[in-house]
């Protein structure tokens, strides 16, 4: 019997976008898969990863992952050039491409990288189709928040 007793399978997030959350709305989440290389593999176990200025657009009916920085291990790649801010394809189900392609084009709204994280051995990306926020909801967002913590220092005393 194995110590951990829920089934959910075991995920272990190797990069977070902590700007996502702040500057959009996101209505939707999607997990998906990525196409990589051996040396970008072996990066991502290494936990060089950064999602900070990267996008999800989408091109010719698929999705692609466009500005995230893999740095490459010194004793990983020394006969492949690499190129740390490729952009990488991602991988999804038809029915997802066509239900984002109808959102991103139609109704306004853009794909977001939340997070990269390993699934079952596998490198997964979370992105979220999102709005984006004006100002004063960002401010109104960060009220909030300082009232909710607060509340609980007032409440633990």
């Amino acid at each position: 019997m194995s110590a951990n007793k829920s089934n959910k399978p075991q995920s272990k997030v190797i990069a977070v976008n902590r700007k996502a959350r702040h500057n959009y709305f996101i209505e939707d989440t999607i997990e998906a898969g990525l196409v990589l290389e051996g040396w970008e593999a072996k990066s991502l176990r290494a936990g060089r990863a950064q999602l900070t200025e990267s996008y999800v657009t989408i091109r010719n009916g698929e999705a692609w992952l466009i500005g995230a920085h893999l740095s490459p291990l010194h004793t990983a790649s020394s006969h492949v050039k690499a190129d740390p801010s490729r952009s990488r394809k991602l991988l999804l189900h038809r029915l997802q491409l066509d239900r984002l392609i109808g959102a991103v084009e139609r109704k306004g709204y853009t794909l977001v990288p939340l997070d990269l994280h390993w699934h079952k051995g596998r490198a997964k990306l979370e992105f979220g189709l999102a709005k984006g926020k004006k100002q004063h909801d960002k401010r109104a967002a960060s009220k909030d928040r300082d009232w909710q913590r607060q509340k609980a220092r007032i409440l633990k005393q």
